[in-house]
C-alpha cells in the first residue's frame, strides 16, 4: 500500500518508486508538514524532520508546550492563531472573526481516485494506478469540516492534492480563501519559474531566485487564467539543469482567477501556496453545503527539468485529457480565419477547401463569421446561420466540404455577446455588468453571464438548433475578451463575490453538455490563442489553439515554453502566410512546417495563392507530418538548446521503443564563421546505431555524448558547400532542418 499510517507516531507515508510524501499531526491537532522530495525508506516516525521550537517574541498556542505555528511546517495553515504567514485559507463567521481550529478528526485511505465535484481533475481507469488518502479535520465550534485530499499516483512521480469544506453547523460562514494546496519547504534554496507573456507572446520563462525574504507570486484577476501568467509553476535547485538535479513541478487544474505564491520568511523557509485568487472572492457556505477547490498537479523530480515535463506531458496527456482522441494522432486542418476573416461565401469557401483536399488535408475549420449578422461589432451571441453567406445553410456547406473527402469544423465563441445582437437586445441581463456604471467592452464584445444557469442553456439550445442534422468533427471553441465589471443580476448582493467561480463552472458545464453531445467530437479550445491554455482546459479539450502568432519564429519560443508543462499533442500549430499577419516577418515555408510539425499541424492560409512548387512542397509536408505525427504527438519530447540562450534552437521526440526519433533544428539568424556547436541528443538507446535521413549512421552514444552536428558536419558530403557559415545544412536567416533517425 502506497500511504502508510503509523498510528504510534500519527503521522502519514505516502510513497512510490521516486516519491516521499510525509505528513504528521502536531501537538495541537493540525497537521504538519515533515517532507516532501525522493524516495525515503518508510520507518515508524520522522518527526526529528519537523521542527516546531518556538523562538523570541513569538506566541505560544498551548501553554504546556514549547511550540509556535509560526515556526511549524504545516499542511494548511489557519489565520490568526500564532502564525503570522500567508494562511492557506481564511473564514469569516457571523461575528466577524476569522480564528478557526480545525484539528484532526479521523482518515480514510483507499484505491483509485475521487472525481472531484463539477471541477476538471486528473483520474484514474483502474484503482490500482493510485491511492487517496482523506484527512478529515474539525472545528468543533462551528461544526465545520475541512477535508485534505492526496492522491498519489503508482507509477509516476505525481501527488495530486485539493481541499472540500464541509459545513455540518447551523451557521452560514463566508469562505474568503480556499487555496488548493500548501507546501511548507524547509528552506529557501530555489529558483522559481514562472510562464509569462502577452497575447502572441505566451509562456515565456521567467526565472527569480527565492534566496532572501519576502514574497513572489504571480496570479491572474482576467475571468480566465491568461495568457499574462500561466497557472504553472516549477521551484528547481539552483544547480538543476535540464537533464539533473531537484525540481518540484505545480499546476493548477483550473481555468478562472488564480493565485500562486511563495512566502519565504526571515528564517529561510518558503511557504508555496497555489489555488483560487482570494482577490473579490467570497463564497457563502450555508449548513449542509460543500465548497471544493480545484486540483493542483505536484511533480517532483532529481533528474532535470525535462523529467519535470515529461511527467507532465505524459500525465495530462493519458490522465487529464479525456474521450474519443485523447490518444488519437490529430487530423491535419485547413483554417479560413487568416485567409478570409469574416468576408467569404459558400463558394470561397469551398474553394479554399478544394485545394486543401488536393494538398492530403483531412479536415477543413469554418472560422468565424458564419452566424448572426456577424461583423467586428455584432452578431455575437446570435448563433444561427447567416443566410446572406450560406444560402443552403451550415447543410449545404458541411454536404460540399464532406463531397471533397474532408472533415468539417467550425468556430465558435458562445461565452461572448455583442451589444448589437438579438440576444443583447432581449436579455441584457444575460451579460455581467455592474449596475449604474459604465461597461468596458473588449472587441466590441461582453461576456455573458455563465454563472446563471439558464444562459448556459440559452446558448447551448441555439448552437443544438444551428448544429441539428450535421456532421461535425471539431469544434474551436474561442474566448477573446476578460471580465471586466464583474457583477451578476442573477446572484443576490452576499453571493457577488462567488460570480467569478460561478462563471468558470459555467463554462465547463456548458463543455460537459456539449461533450455528451458530441462524444466523438475533437474540441481545441482557444481564447485569442493562449489566454486561457492551462490544465483545467485539457480535461474537456485535448487541443488548445496554442497562440494567435503564428509567425514560425515567435512560435519557437511559445512552443518550446508550452513544452515545459504541456504535452506537444495540446499545442495547435499552424502554416501560415507571408509576410506573417502577426510579425510581418517572412519565413521560408519549409520552417513554418518545422515549426508546425510539433503539435496539431495544419495550415491557416488560403493555399490557392501558394505557386506550383510551393504547392508540391505543401504536399510533401502533408505527406510527412501524417507519417511522423504519431511519434510526434505522443513520444517523448525532450528540449535541446533554448531560443532564449542560443542562436540555434532545437528539440527532438523519440518513440517509446527508442528506435525512432525527430530533430527539429532551426536558424534564429545567420552567423558567419561561428563558433563550434555541439547539439547532443537524448533519449536515445546507447546500444543502437541510428541511421541519420536514411544516410549516415552513428551510434546512440555518440549523439548523445558527443553529439549530432559535430558528426554531419565531420562526415556529410556538403561539408565545404558554405564555408563560411554553419557545416550542417543550415544556411540563411530562419532557416531549419528536421533530422530522421531510424534504428538499424
Amino acid at each position: 500500500m502506497p500511504i502508510i499510517y503509523h498510528e504510534t507516531s500519527r503521522e502519514f507515508h505516502l510513497f512510490n518508486g521516486t516519491t516521499s510524501y510525509v505528513i504528521g499531526e502536531l501537538v495541537n491537532g493540525h497537521m504538519g508538514q515533515i517532507y516532501y522530495g525522493k524516495r525515503l525508506r518508510d520507518r515508524e516516525s520522522f518527526a526529528h524532520l519537523l521542527e516546531t521550537t518556538s523562538r523570541p517574541i513569538s506566541s505560544d498556542p498551548l501553554t504546556e508546550h514549547c511550540f509556535s505555528m509560526e515556526f511549524a511546517k504545516q499542511e494548511y495553515p489557519c489565520f490568526g492563531t500564532t502564525d503570522y504567514r500567508e494562511a492557506a485559507y481564511e473564514i469569516q463567521q457571523t461575528n466577524g472573526s476569522h480564528i478557526t481550529d480545525f484539528v484532526y478528526e479521523s482518515h480514510k485511505i483507499y484505491e483509485g481516485k475521487p472525481v472531484l465535484q463539477d471541477l476538471p481533475a486528473s483520474y484514474v481507469e483502474d484503482a490500482a494506478e493510485a491511492t487517496t488518502l482523506e484527512i478529515t479535520m474539525k472545528d468543533q465550534l462551528l461544526n465545520l469540516k475541512l477535508i485534505l485530499i492526496y492522491t498519489i499516483y503508482e507509477g509516476r512521480p505525481v501527488i495530486t492534492r485539493s481541499v472540500r469544506f464541509e459545513n455540518e453547523g447551523q451557521e452560514t460562514v463566508r469562505l474568503e480563501k480556499v487555496m488548493s494546496l500548501n507546501v511548507d519547504f524547509p528552506d529557501n534554496k530555489f529558483d522559481w519559474i514562472q510562464f509569462s507573456g502577452a497575447w502572441a507572446r505566451e509562456r515565456t520563462p521567467v526565472v527569480r531566485s527565492l534566496e532572501g525574504s519576502g514574497v513572489t507570486a504571480i496570479e491572474s484577476m482576467r475571468g480566465h487564467s491568461s495568457s499574462q501568467q500561466n497557472p504553472f509553476v516549477i521551484l528547481k535547485r539552483k544547480n538543476t539543469t535540464e537533464f539533473d538535479g531537484e525540481a518540484f513541478g505545480f499546476s493548477l487544474v483550473y481555468s478562472g482567477n488564480f493565485l500562486a505564491m511563495a512566502d519565504v520568511d526571515t528564517f529561510n523557509t518558503t511557504r508555496f501556496m497555489m489555488g483560487i485568487n482570494p482577490r473579490n472572492f467570497s463564497w457563502k457556505l450555508e449548513p449542509g453545503c460543500q465548497f471544493q477547490a480545484p486540483e493542483v498537479i505536484m511533480v517532483h523530480t532529481k533528474d532535470g527539468l525535462n523529467a519535470l515535463s515529461g511527467s507532465y506531458h505524459s500525465l495530462l496527456q493519458n490522465r487529464v485529457a479525456r474521450g474519443y482522441w485523447r490518444n488519437r494522432p490529430r487530423p491535419v486542418l485547413l483554417n479560413n480565419w487568416e485567409a478570409t476573416g469574416m468576408e467569404f461565401t459558400e463558394d470561397s469557401i469551398v474553394e479554399i477547401a478544394s485545394k486543401g483536399a488536393e494538398v492530403g488535408v483531412e479536415l477543413f475549420v469554418l472560422d468565424d463569421g458564419w452566424f448572426g449578422v456577424r461583423t467586428e461589432e455584432s452578431g455575437l451571441g446570435d448563433w444561427y446561420v447567416d443566410k446572406r453567406k450560406l444560402p443552403n445553410g451550415l447543410k449545404g456547406l458541411v454536404d460540399r466540404v464532406h463531397d471533397l473527402g474532408l472533415r468539417f469544423g467550425i468556430w465558435i465563441e458562445p461565452e461572448m455577446v455583442n451589444p448589437k445582437s438579438d440576444l443583447f437586445e432581449k436579455h441584457p441581463e444575460y451579460a455581467l455588468m455592474t449596475p449604474d456604471r459604465r461597461k468596458s467592452l473588449g472587441r466590441n464584445q461582453m461576456v455573458l453571464d455563465f454563472s446563471n444557469p439558464a444562459v448556459v442553456d440559452c446558448i447551448y439550445d441555439q448552437l443544438m438548433e444551428s448544429f441539428q442534422g450535421i456532421e461535425l468533427d471539431y469544434i474551436k471553441w474561442d474566448m477573446n475578451c476578460s471580465i471586466s465589471e464583474c457583477y451578476s443580476p442573477y446572484w443576490g448582493p452576499d453571493r457577488q463575490g462567488e460570480v467569478y467561480h460561478r462563471y468558470i463552472l459555467g463554462v465547463y458545464r456548458l463543455y460537459e453538455k456539449m461533450i455528451e453531445r458530441f462524444p466523438n467530437m475533437l474540441f481545441e479550445s482557444c481564447a485569442s490563442g493562449g489566454c486561457r491554455f492551462d490544465a483545467g482546459m485539457l480535461y474537456y479539450a485535448p487541443q488548445a489553439w496554442c497562440s494567435d502568432d503564428t509567425d514560425a519564429i515567435e512560435r519557437i519560443h511559445i512552443q518550446y515554453g508550452s513544452s515545459y508543462g504541456y504535452p506537444i499533442s495540446s499545442w495547435g500549430a499552424h502554416v501560415s502566410e507571408v509576410p506573417n499577419q502577426q510579425a510581418g516577418r517572412i519565413t521560408p515555408l519549409k520552417t513554418r512546417a518545422n515549426v508546425a510539425y510539433f503539435g496539431a499541424f495544419g495550415y491557416e492560409m488560403d493555399l490557392n495563392e501558394l505557386s506550383p512548387e510551393e504547392i508540391e512542397t505543401v504536399k510533401e509536408q502533408v505527406k510527412f507530418m501524417k507519417q511522423y505525427r504519431e511519434l510526434i504527438q505522443f513520444g517523448s519530447f525532450y528540449r535541446l538548446s533554448s531560443p532564449w540562450e542560443s542562436n540555434i534552437a532545437s528539440w527532438m521526440v523519440v518513440s517509446p521503443d527508442k528506435k525512432e526519433a525527430l530533430v527539429g533544428v532551426y536558424l534564429l539568424k545567420t552567423d558567419v564563421n561561428c563558433g563550434f556547436t555541439q547539439l547532443k541528443l537524448q533519449g536515445l538507446a546507447s546500444e543502437l546505431d541510428y541511421k541519420v535521413d536514411g544516410d549516415l549512421v552513428f551510434g546512440g552514444d555518440e549523439l548523445m555524448e558527443y553529439g549530432l552536428i559535430p558528426l554531419i558536419a565531420a562526415a556529410h558530403p556538403k561539408q565545404n558547400e558554405y564555408p563560411y557559415s554553419r557545416p550542417m545544412d543550415l544556411c540563411g536567416d530562419f532557416d531549419s532542418k528536421i533530422f530522421v533517425l531510424k534504428a538499424e
